[in-house]
């Protein structure tokens, strides 16, 4: 394909990108008081970022081994509609219960978009070109992260948080008409398909309970006691149940031969520590900005622009330079060592830290994970068999997602527990004593609200109450982001061993016809040496055959 064609081919692409995207992140800025509003608490703020990514993980390798059996555009279109209707329905929730089922629904056409948008490049763009328009999803990513928690805020502080989940939607019905209009994929061979139901079941248990059992534990019960038994034990079962039906399974949801491969192996490591700091990033700096600096949803916008910018910067930089030289290791290398940087640094913040240093912390976590992220799928892309491009690539953005939803959690649930013994702690008790009785009756509501456990909104508070809450969750939100500095050390011991493949300069399409081109005469040469071995065809003795003209 010709550059203008690629570009129209990947304009609808990127539209449906900019629909995923502006919709989860518009979102992001106004959560705090979304779930404030819904009276919710920490454990509710939780489940709605982590009931979309948990949903995302596990759809990601449903939608990926779809993709090598059906149609890629239909399926990427249905994924848009999914994910778009789920969302605007989200804005009708009364409660946290409702608004986390949808934001569940949300995140199975999440999962569809992030896995056949890498699919469909893969079809259409080789992985040493891929670099060069990988700077354009970087520009749309960039344009939706940071528009979408300014515009997020504007529209919670000017009207009403509930418009955030409806403004997606003439960008989705553009991004439909779009896709049909301009993306045209080479065709494939239609196959007999089999979907792995059980696993899917399995799986979705083995998660489930794992997540419920870190979100609940040292609140509902303790660490260790028989309830910790039963549900880690049973998620440990359906994991093991999951492994051998995907073992035997004709049509395993995760082909566990991926694993065979060290640069899948490898790169599904490092993803685990990207979605970490990705996902965690993303969801507890616009609550430290909200509830440990008293700022507004839209200032919580405008103060989490560092991260994007080294995200913006490094996906669309490093994307030229691997691009224009062919080498990708070092700018992994680079990354990950940036992500353990940005991680350690943002675990020291309290309520009144200088904030150009919070913002130089932001800004390096952020040029990590855009060095990263899409590079580890480009390295494992590279390297697999073109038969299965779509579960491989569906793999790696998997194990990201599932890192992303497991480190959440376990963030989430290590901040409430902080919060909670700092809340309960004899110093805090008498500064929150002290404040409450020289406000009086204000005070009092104040204390009484924080006592409920639903979430504070900091910025409404009294100054004496305030900075103690901004203080307490402050430390608890610093506490949380410790969390990911082993997991981004494991992301650079992974890194560091991975294959250093050179990259292909053909599309997966061209790929797979070499193959079959080189089967085709492997096939050819071993048949005629079966036929003359065995008188088939008669073998003329002559010195001078060569040299004589070929006849008829």
């Amino acid at each position: 394909m010709t550059h203008r064609q690629v570009l129209e081919a990947l304009s609808g692409l990127l539209l449906g990108m900019f629909v995923s995207m502006l919709a989860s992140t518009v979102v992001s800025s106004s959560l705090p008081v979304i779930i404030h509003d819904l009276k919710g608490d920490q454990a509710a703020y939780t489940w709605v970022v982590t009931a979309t990514l948990l949903t995302t993980a596990i759809s990601t390798p449903i939608w990926g081994k779809l993709s090598d059996l059906f149609n890629r555009k239909l399926l990427f279109q249905l994924a848009i509609g999914i994910f778009v209707l789920a969302t605007a329905a989200a804005g009708f929730s009364q409660d946290p219960g409702t608004m986390i089922a949808f934001r569940a629904v949300q995140g199975i056409g999440a999962g569809g978009l992030a896995a056949l948008s890498q699919v469909i490049m893969a079809d259409i763009i080789s992985p040493r070109e891929r670099g060069r328009y990988m700077g354009l999803f970087g520009a749309v990513m960039a344009l939706s992260t940071v528009g979408g928690p300014l515009l997020g805020g504007v529209i919670t502080d000017s009207i009403n948080w509930r418009w955030n989940f409806f403004v997606a939607l003439p960008f989705a019905v553009a991004a439909l008409f779009i896709v049909q209009k301009t993306l045209h994929l080479p065709k494939r061979p239609r196959k007999r398909t089999s979907i792995d139901y059980f696993g899917i079941v399995l799986l979705s248990v083995s998660v489930s309970l794992l997540l419920i059992w870190v979100t609940n534990a040292g609140r509902d019960y303790d660490w260790w006691s028989l309830t910790t038994i039963l549900m880690v034990g049973g998620a440990l079962v359906a994991a093991t149940l999951f492994i051998i039906v995907e073992l035997r399974s004709k049509e395993p949801l995760v082909p566990l031969t991926l694993f065979r491969s060290r640069t899948f192996t490898l790169a599904v490591v490092a993803s685990i520590a990207t979605g970490i700091a990705m996902f965690g990033s993303s969801v507890f700096l616009s609550q430290y900005m909200q509830l440990s600096r008293g700022a507004t949803p839209t200032q919580a916008g405008v103060m989490t622009i560092p991260m994007i910018a080294g995200l913006l910067l490094a996906s669309i930089g490093v994307g030229g330079l691997i691009t224009k030289y062919g080498k990708w290791k070092p700018y992994l290398i680079v990354g990950a060592v940036l992500l353990i940087a940005g991680s350690t640094m943002l675990s020291t913040i309290h309520y009144d830290t200088n904030f150009a240093l919070v913002s130089l912390y932001m800004f390096l976590l952020g040029a990590g994970v855009g060095m990263t992220m899409q590079n580890l799928v480009l390295v494992v892309q590279n390297t697999a068999d073109p038969a299965q491009i779509g579960v491989s690539s569906s793999g790696v953005t998997f194990f990201r997602s599932l890192g992303g939803t497991i480190g959440v959690s376990v963030m989430g649930a290590a901040l409430a527990a902080r919060v909670s013994d700092l809340m309960g702690s004899e110093s805090i008790l008498r500064k929150m004593a002290t404040a409450v009785q020289s406000l009086g009756e204000e005070g009092i509501a104040v204390a009484q609200q924080l006592k409920s456990g639903a979430l504070p909104e900091v910025s409404t508070m009294p100054h004496a109450i305030r900075i103690i809450v901004e203080d307490v969750y402050a430390q608890g939100i610093s506490h949380s982001f410790l969390i990911a500095v082993p997991f981004a050390v494991l992301s650079l011991i992974a890194i560091i061993f991975l294959p250093n493949t050179p990259l292909t300069s053909m599309t997966n399409s061209e790929r797979a016809h070499a193959s079959e081109a080189d089967f085709a005469t492997v096939s050819t040469s071993e048949g005629m040496g079966v036929l003359t071995a065995t008188g088939g065809i008669p073998v003329v003795e002559d010195d001078d055959a060569p040299n004589r003209p070929s006849e008829k």
